[in-house]
C-alpha cells in the first residue's frame, strides 16, 4: 500500500488568538486568528463539536433497519441509518450501543467498527465512527425528549439506488452504505484500524 505525503510541517497553521463567537448546549462556535505558513495571519470561524456516532443495523436477511426524521436545518425529512452525538467523555462504542436503543428499540450482540469519517473539515471538529451492529434483538425504543423519529427495513441495494437517484443524501449514510457494500461483498475486511 502507499504511503500518503507527509506535508505536515509545511502547511501547518498556528492559532494565535481564539475566541468564541457563540456558546449553545450542543456546539461551539469559534473565531481564530492563526498565522500561516508565510507568515501572514487570517481568520478561521469553525464550529467545535464532541463528534458522534452511526450504526448501521444489519439483519441476518442483509437487510438494514434505517430512519427517516424531519431536519429543521435542512427543511424535510431526510433517511438515514440511527446516529448520535458522544456524551462528555462517552466511548464511541457505547454510544452507538445507546443510540440504537434510544432510537430503535434494538440491542445487537456484535459491533464491527468500520471507520472515521470527518463530515465537514473545512468548518467543524465533528468526526463520525460508524459501526454495523449484527444480530439484532427487538426492544422498546427511548427516544430523548423532542425527538421523533420513525424506523422501516431496507434491503440494501435500494438504499444504494436511494443514494444513486438523490433521493438520500445524507453524507454518512451515503458513506456507511458504500463501506457497507464492501464489506457485504468481501472486497474490504471486517476489522479496520479503530480511529486515532
Amino acid at each position: 500500500m502507499a504511503e500518503l505525503p507527509d506535508h505536515h510541517t509545511a502547511l501547518k497553521e498556528t492559532c494565535v488568538k481564539s475566541e468564541v463567537a457563540y456558546q449553545g448546549p450542543f456546539m461551539t462556535v469559534k473565531c481564530d486568528t492563526v498565522r500561516l505558513p508565510d507568515g501572514k495571519q487570517a481568520t478561521r470561524e469553525y464550529v467545535q463539536h464532541p463528534g458522534a456516532v452511526m450504526v448501521i443495523p444489519l439483519f441476518d436477511d442483509g437487510r438494514v433497519l434505517m430512519e427517516s426524521q424531519y431536519r429543521y436545518a435542512m427543511g424535510k425529512v431526510m433517511y438515514e441509518y440511527p446516529a448520535g452525538k458522544l456524551d462528555p467523555n462517552e466511548d464511541p462504542l457505547a454510544c452507538a450501543k445507546r443510540e440504537l436503543l434510544e432510537e430503535t428499540g434494538y440491542t445487537a450482540r456484535e459491533y464491527i467498527y468500520l471507520t472515521r469519517v470527518h463530515p465537514i473539515i473545512s468548518y467543524s471538529t465533528e468526526f463520525i465512527d460508524i459501526y454495523v451492529a449484527r444480530g439484532l434483538t427487538a426492544g422498546e425504543r427511548k427516544l430523548d425528549d423532542g425527538e421523533f423519529l420513525e424506523t422501516f427495513i431496507a434491503k440494501v441495494s435500494d438504499v444504494s439506488e436511494w443514494v444513486r437517484t438523490g433521493q438520500l443524501s445524507d453524507v454518512k449514510t451515503i458513506i456507511g452504505t458504500f463501506w457497507l457494500e464492501k464489506l457485504l461483498s468481501g472486497a474490504w475486511p471486517e476489522n479496520a484500524p479503530e480511529a486515532d
